[in-house]
């Protein structure tokens, strides 16, 4: 029985499996990144003047996962034939520690003012966002129906159209908004780890893509004919406030900054393992049905970690905690960031694209809808790059990652990505539910 279990099973460890190491990998990787793309001409300077250097801190680490040397997660099989399962748990230390500590140190020197001074924008590009996933599932689902219908297809809880549900729940809301999903509609849970295999990959492709588009976001504006004013009005004015601030971080800065990235998170997690037991209890004693599984986002921890985070550092840029962004602060946030950037890298193997393509086709067809109608209401609108790709992770990546590409314009703007985010979250499952609905009508189920 063992060896039919070794042979129908493959044995994928990678090269290395220790976290410590893993890691050392990873940083040799971003340091790689950072040291090529500083450099002021030759190769590398033709290199990174078309591929952004934060495209290369994500996809530099899917390579060596597409190669066998790291991994997210593995099965290994023994000379006995003992199979096993494991796992690294990077990307869950960088998204609970060091996500919220790099929120609120680039939170601190926060316009807040100057935020809700850049209009209504990036508000209206986050909903096209997620009409744009409401509407790209169904429409995906007629077109690959269309010519493969047995990719849509199947009954009762084995129907396509319930696995894809959750991918709706997903993009346009979280990982809450997923399970919700899930539990809604009764997928199969057997076939759920194909969708979550659908949800990683497709996401994560779209998300390179952005990465790459930031290099480009001079001419996509140029092209979009978009006013960036008041976007390059609110860089300036953190800009010229930390050079007004600058100065030589002693060691009491450096453990003052220590303790205020790191307290929150201690703050954040207590706060949010409270009201997530909370709400929890709450949403228990709502009947059994949508209404309930509409507020389900409210008993995940990581929402209310993200929320508790930004309020904390929206709270202390008006404090004198402010002044530190000039010891720093917000270079140390995107040390963070992009260590968290390299991580979800990490859980990329480009060669699994291949291996369930019919429902790869479909997140495609459904993300390249999403895009479309994005650029086409960026195009009516006059909208910044910078707020199409921001709302688009919003809805898209959640709370991980739409701060990343707010980030990558400017650290002060970080803010913008997680509370659209947090929007998503509160929409999400109503998102879902209806863009399931059209999903079903479309796969005739």
């Amino acid at each position: 029985m063992q060896d039919t279990t070794a042979d129908l099973i493959k044995d994928t460890t990678p090269l290395f499996t220790n976290d410590t190491i893993v890691f050392g990998i990873l940083m040799i990787a971003l340091g790689f990144v950072f040291y090529t793309s500083s450099r002021e001409d030759g190769f590398w300077k033709k290199f990174y003047g078309v591929v952004p250097a934060l495209f290369m801190a994500y996809f530099l680490p899917a390579l060596l996962t597409t190669a066998g040397v790291i991994s997210p997660e593995w099965t290994s099989i023994s000379d006995t034939g003992e199979v096993s399962k494991g796992s690294t748990s990077l990307y869950y230390m960088s998204s609970r520690y060091l996500l919220p500590a790099a929120l609120v140190l680039m939170t601190l020197s926060i316009d807040l003012k100057g935020v809700f001074n850049l209009g209504p924008k990036a508000l209206i590009m986050f909903l096209a966002g997620t009409a744009g996933i409401i509407i790209g599932g169904p429409v995906a689902v007629l077109i690959v129906g269309t010519i493969s219908p047995e990719t849509v297809g199947g009954v009762g809880p084995d129907a396509v159209w319930r696995g894809l549900s959750t991918l709706a729940g997903s993009w346009i809301g979280g990982g809450a908004n997923q399970t919700a999903m899930l539990e809604i509609y009764g997928y199969n849970q057997k076939l759920y780890g194909g969708m979550v295999f659908v949800d990683i990959v497709v996401a994560n492709i779209w998300m390179a893509v952005i990465l790459f588009g930031i290099g480009k976001s001079a001419k996509i504006d140029k092209w979009l004919k978009a006013d960036t004013s008041a976007i390059e009005s609110l860089k300036e004015k953190v800009s010229t406030y930390a050079k007004k601030v600058d100065r030589n971080p002693s060691l009491t800065d450096l453990m003052i900054l220590a303790a205020i990235a790191f307290g929150t998170v201690s703050f954040a997690h207590f706060g949010a393992d409270f009201l997530s037991a909370f709400f929890t209890s709450v949403v228990a004693e709502i009947p059994k049905g949508i209404t309930r599984n509409i507020f389900t986002f409210l008993d995940s921890s990581f929402f209310w970690m993200i929320t508790i985070t930004t309020i904390i550092g929206v709270l202390l840029s008006f404090t004198k905690a402010k002044s530190y962004e000039g010891a720093g602060a917000s270079k140390f946030g995107s040390v963070f960031i992009y260590i968290l950037v390299a991580s979800i890298g990490m859980k990329m193997d480009l060669t699994l694209i291949f291996d369930n393509m019919g429902l790869i086709v479909i997140g495609l067809v459904w993300m390249a809808i999403h895009a479309g109608l994005m650029i086409l209401v960026a195009k009516l609108i006059r909208a910044p790059y910078f707020f199409l790709a921001v709302g688009s992770q919003a809805n898209v990546g959640g709370a991980a990652s739409a701060p990343i590409v707010a980030s990558a314009f400017h650290p002060s703007l970080a803010t913008v990505g997680v509370l659209l985010a947090v929007f998503g979250y509160a929409i999400g499952t109503v998102g879902a539910i209806l863009c399931t609905v059209l999903m079903q009508l479309a796969s005739a189920g």
